[in-house]
Protein backbone atom coordinates (compact mmCIF):
# COMPACT_ATOMS: atom_id res chain seq x y z
CA UNK A 1 0.00 0.00 0.00
CA UNK A 2 1.32 3.37 -0.72
CA UNK A 3 1.96 5.90 1.93
CA UNK A 4 1.43 9.57 1.38
CA UNK A 5 4.82 11.46 0.65
CA UNK A 6 5.22 14.87 1.03
CA UNK A 7 9.05 14.89 -0.58
CA UNK A 8 10.51 13.41 -3.37
CA UNK A 9 14.16 13.51 -3.54
CA UNK A 10 16.17 13.29 -6.41
CA UNK A 11 20.11 12.79 -7.46
CA UNK A 12 22.37 12.10 -10.31
CA UNK A 13 23.72 8.82 -11.21
CA UNK A 14 26.47 9.14 -13.69
CA UNK A 15 28.14 6.16 -14.59
CA UNK A 16 30.38 5.89 -17.88
CA UNK A 17 28.16 7.22 -20.35
CA UNK A 18 25.07 6.93 -18.33
CA UNK A 19 23.43 10.14 -16.49
CA UNK A 20 20.23 9.48 -14.79
CA UNK A 21 17.90 11.49 -12.71
CA UNK A 22 16.67 9.30 -9.46
CA UNK A 23 13.67 10.64 -7.40
CA UNK A 24 12.39 8.19 -4.46
CA UNK A 25 9.86 9.17 -1.60
CA UNK A 26 10.36 7.97 2.08
CA UNK A 27 8.40 4.64 0.55
CA UNK A 28 10.79 3.91 -2.09
CA UNK A 29 12.62 4.62 -5.99
CA UNK A 30 8.94 6.19 -7.91
CA UNK A 31 10.94 7.57 -10.90
CA UNK A 32 14.07 7.21 -13.21
CA UNK A 33 14.56 9.59 -16.25
CA UNK A 34 16.53 7.96 -18.85
CA UNK A 35 19.25 10.11 -20.88
CA UNK A 36 18.15 13.03 -22.86
CA UNK A 37 14.71 13.48 -20.68
CA UNK A 38 14.55 17.01 -19.47
CA UNK A 39 14.53 17.91 -15.73
CA UNK A 40 11.09 19.25 -16.39
CA UNK A 41 9.55 15.62 -17.05
CA UNK A 42 9.72 14.74 -13.43
CA UNK A 43 8.91 17.70 -12.23
CA UNK A 44 5.57 17.14 -14.38
CA UNK A 45 5.21 13.95 -13.33
CA UNK A 46 5.30 14.77 -9.40
CA UNK A 47 2.59 17.73 -10.38
CA UNK A 48 0.64 14.40 -11.65
CA UNK A 49 1.31 11.66 -9.77
CA UNK A 50 2.31 13.31 -6.07
CA UNK A 51 0.49 16.85 -6.34
CA UNK A 52 1.55 17.90 -2.88
CA UNK A 53 5.63 17.02 -2.75
CA UNK A 54 8.21 19.00 -2.47
CA UNK A 55 10.73 18.13 -4.77
CA UNK A 56 14.64 18.21 -2.71
CA UNK A 57 18.14 17.00 -3.82
CA UNK A 58 19.99 14.82 -2.10
CA UNK A 59 22.42 12.36 -2.95
CA UNK A 60 22.21 10.62 0.45
CA UNK A 61 18.30 9.50 0.04
CA UNK A 62 19.28 8.21 -3.77
CA UNK A 63 22.28 6.65 -2.78
CA UNK A 64 21.26 2.45 -2.25
CA UNK A 65 19.19 3.00 -5.21
CA UNK A 66 22.18 4.63 -7.23
CA UNK A 67 24.24 1.61 -6.12
CA UNK A 68 22.16 -1.10 -7.60
CA UNK A 69 21.78 0.85 -10.73
CA UNK A 70 25.36 1.08 -10.88
CA UNK A 71 26.15 -2.54 -10.09
CA UNK A 72 23.63 -3.10 -12.78
CA UNK A 73 26.13 -1.14 -15.08
CA UNK A 74 29.06 -3.12 -13.99
CA UNK A 75 27.69 -6.32 -14.78
CA UNK A 76 27.56 -7.23 -11.07
CA UNK A 77 23.57 -7.30 -10.37
CA UNK A 78 21.03 -9.03 -12.66
CA UNK A 79 17.88 -8.10 -10.50
CA UNK A 80 16.74 -4.82 -7.84
CA UNK A 81 15.64 -5.18 -4.10
CA UNK A 82 14.78 -1.65 -3.62
CA UNK A 83 11.23 -0.68 -2.27
CA UNK A 84 9.53 1.25 -5.21
CA UNK A 85 6.61 3.66 -4.85
CA UNK A 86 4.77 2.12 -7.63
CA UNK A 87 2.01 5.66 -8.92
CA UNK A 88 0.02 4.84 -11.53
CA UNK A 89 -3.62 3.61 -12.17
CA UNK A 90 -4.45 0.10 -10.91
CA UNK A 91 -4.08 -1.56 -14.24
CA UNK A 92 -0.77 0.08 -14.61
CA UNK A 93 0.83 -0.49 -11.21
CA UNK A 94 -0.45 -4.51 -12.76
CA UNK A 95 1.57 -4.23 -15.66
CA UNK A 96 4.50 -3.00 -13.74
CA UNK A 97 4.43 -6.26 -11.49
CA UNK A 98 4.27 -8.03 -14.30
CA UNK A 99 7.18 -6.71 -16.08
CA UNK A 100 9.45 -7.18 -13.05
CA UNK A 101 8.92 -10.64 -13.43
CA UNK A 102 10.78 -10.87 -16.38
CA UNK A 103 14.54 -11.97 -15.66
CA UNK A 104 17.66 -10.32 -17.16
CA UNK A 105 18.67 -11.16 -20.48
CA UNK A 106 15.28 -12.21 -21.32
CA UNK A 107 12.19 -10.39 -23.65
CA UNK A 108 8.63 -10.77 -23.01
CA UNK A 109 6.18 -9.85 -25.91
CA UNK A 110 3.08 -7.04 -24.61
CA UNK A 111 0.40 -10.35 -25.62
CA UNK A 112 2.09 -12.23 -23.41
CA UNK A 113 2.07 -9.50 -20.42
CA UNK A 114 -1.44 -9.03 -21.51
CA UNK A 115 -1.90 -12.99 -21.12
CA UNK A 116 -0.02 -12.98 -17.69
CA UNK A 117 -1.72 -10.14 -16.29
CA UNK A 118 -5.67 -11.94 -17.28
CA UNK A 119 -6.45 -9.95 -19.81
CA UNK A 120 -5.17 -11.64 -23.48
CA UNK A 121 -6.86 -8.89 -25.44
CA UNK A 122 -5.68 -5.44 -23.87
CA UNK A 123 -2.74 -6.43 -25.34
CA UNK A 124 -2.77 -1.86 -26.80
CA UNK A 125 -3.23 -1.05 -22.87
CA UNK A 126 -0.49 -3.32 -21.96
CA UNK A 127 1.56 -1.43 -24.25
CA UNK A 128 0.47 2.20 -23.04
CA UNK A 129 1.08 1.22 -19.21
CA UNK A 130 4.45 -0.52 -20.38
CA UNK A 131 5.25 3.20 -22.10
CA UNK A 132 3.96 5.06 -18.83
CA UNK A 133 6.38 3.39 -16.28
CA UNK A 134 8.23 6.00 -14.68
CA UNK A 135 10.93 3.64 -13.09
CA UNK A 136 12.67 2.35 -16.43
CA UNK A 137 15.24 -0.19 -16.12
CA UNK A 138 14.11 -1.79 -12.56
CA UNK A 139 11.20 -2.16 -13.69
CA UNK A 140 12.20 -3.67 -17.19
CA UNK A 141 10.10 -2.15 -19.47
CA UNK A 142 13.13 -2.84 -21.90
CA UNK A 143 12.75 -6.74 -22.11
CA UNK A 144 9.52 -5.85 -23.47
CA UNK A 145 9.23 -6.52 -27.41
CA UNK A 146 6.85 -7.42 -30.22
CA UNK A 147 5.53 -10.48 -31.15
CA UNK A 148 7.47 -10.74 -34.14
CA UNK A 149 10.51 -10.83 -32.13
CA UNK A 150 10.83 -6.92 -33.23
CA UNK A 151 11.91 -4.00 -30.65
CA UNK A 152 9.45 -1.52 -30.62
CA UNK A 153 9.13 2.10 -28.92
CA UNK A 154 10.86 2.89 -26.43
CA UNK A 155 10.51 6.29 -24.15
CA UNK A 156 14.15 6.55 -23.86
CA UNK A 157 14.53 5.48 -27.60
CA UNK A 158 14.89 2.67 -29.34
CA UNK A 159 18.89 3.13 -29.21
CA UNK A 160 18.54 2.89 -25.12
CA UNK A 161 16.63 0.12 -25.27
CA UNK A 162 18.95 -1.52 -27.62
CA UNK A 163 22.03 -1.00 -25.73
CA UNK A 164 19.97 -2.27 -22.42
CA UNK A 165 19.11 -5.19 -24.45
CA UNK A 166 22.89 -5.78 -25.89
CA UNK A 167 24.00 -5.16 -22.38
CA UNK A 168 21.99 -7.82 -20.64
CA UNK A 169 23.41 -9.98 -23.95
CA UNK A 170 19.95 -10.72 -25.87
CA UNK A 171 20.39 -11.63 -29.33
CA UNK A 172 17.77 -10.00 -31.36
CA UNK A 173 16.24 -12.60 -33.54
CA UNK A 174 17.01 -11.98 -37.43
Amino acid sequence: MLQPSSTVYFATLKHEDWELRLAATDVGLCNILLPKEPFDSLEGWIKKSIPDARLIHSETKLQPYAKEIREYFMGQRTAFFSPLDLRGTPFQVQVWRELLHIPFGQTRSYSEIATNIGRPRAVRAVGGANGANPIPIIIPCHRVIGKNGTLTGYSGGLDIKTKLLNFEGYAQKA
